[in-house]
């Protein structure tokens, strides 16, 4: 099977026209503006599409909590009070993309089998725009509806985005160089609390970052568990965190592996299993990682582990430390 390979990309379409013969993409401003205040905060409300949705309804609940107010879930006055000194934080951008911002290698279509992952040089994005809206926290339609009538961007083109620029980029001088550049590109702020244990709450879908008097200080929407491989409940530690890992499958490991399936060594890269950061758990073959399917989580089952997007693992992965607890409860 031959891949296609793309190092750079001189020009691409806004799948515009596509979109057009479908329905028109919604994209309330007003909501936008809350979830990119409460992505800004650490409250991640997954991916910034200018909708509502179970993810919104979760990031509101763990503000609220965080500032004391009622959890109704809702953007209702008390919140948008608590919300409104945030306000400069603008809902939208203009960017204007560089080189690094087009930079492949790209892989379109990216082969589903594993054997023929396993001889990829790595698992990168299938085309530039994917890129963008990961970069951006975002989908690739809502990037369309934020530009109306674009039809082709470049190098040096301007597009409008949603805001998730970081104030800070000055990341700790430990950290490689290639886990420092994935950062960049997903827009992780360098300034991050630093969480004292965890809690993965099945019944809520979120993953709870606390200090040591118990206090919220982040939250994020997460995939945990399915029927076939459910969350492992119980207390756990925090080994360390893997960056921009490869991947061992191991067909005896999954339930829904391919009779006749081999072990392969998986490359890096945002796309594979596990996305740009595996935070490998006390408790043999889980951990807490990311994915290449953003717009998934909360709606989507995982073989047992926590599966967040990958902007918010990667910040996950800045706020702990080895050895920190991981409460897994119902």
């Amino acid at each position: 099977m031959r891949i296609p390979i793309v190092l750079a990309a001189a020009a691409i379409m806004l799948p515009g026209a596509a979109l057009a013969q479908k329905a028109p993409v919604q994209l309330d401003r007003n909501v936008l503006h809350v979830q990119v205040i409460l992505d800004m905060l650490g409250f991640g409300p997954g991916v910034l599409d200018g909708k509502g949705g179970q993810s919104l309804v979760a990031a509101l609940k763990g503000f609220q909590e965080a500032r004391g107010l009622p959890k109704t879930g809702k953007p209702d006055a008390p919140t948008l009070r608590a919300l409104y000194q945030y306000r400069q934080k603008r809902p939208t951008v203009q960017v204007k993309l560089d080189q690094a911002m087009m930079a492949g290698p790209y892989f379109n279509p990216l082969p589903k089998d594993y054997a023929l992952q396993a001889k990829l040089p790595a698992l990168a994005y299938r085309r530039p725009m994917e890129k963008l809206a990961e970069m951006f926290h975002t989908t690739p339609a809502t990037i369309v509806a934020l530009n109306p009538g674009v039809t082709q961007i470049t190098v040096g083109s301007k597009i409008v985005v949603p805001n998730t620029l970081p104030a800070s980029r000055d990341y700790p001088a430990s950290l490689r160089p290639d886990w420092k550049a994935t950062l960049t590109m997903l827009n992780v702020d360098a300034n991050q609390p630093k969480a004292d244990h965890i809690v993965v709450d099945k019944s809520d879908g979120v993953l709870r970052v606390l200090d040591a008097q118990d206090k919220l200080i982040a939250q994020f929407s997460a995939t945990m568990g399915s029927e076939h491989d459910p969350l492992p409940l119980g207390t756990w530690k925090i080994y360390g965190a893997d960056y921009n890992p490869k991947f061992r499958y191991n067909p005896a490991l999954f339930w829904d592996a391919k009779k006749g399936d081999d072990k392969q060594l998986l490359p890096a890269g945002p796309n594979g299993p596990v996305g740009v950061v595996w935070m490998d758990l006390s408790k043999e073959h889980y951990g807490i990682h990311g994915t290449p399917n953003p717009e998934t989580i909360g709606r989507a089952e995982s073989h047992g582990c926590i599966r967040l997007t990958n902007w918010d693992a990667a910040r996950l992965s800045m706020m702990i430390k080895p050895g920190i607890k991981a409460v897994f409860q119902a």
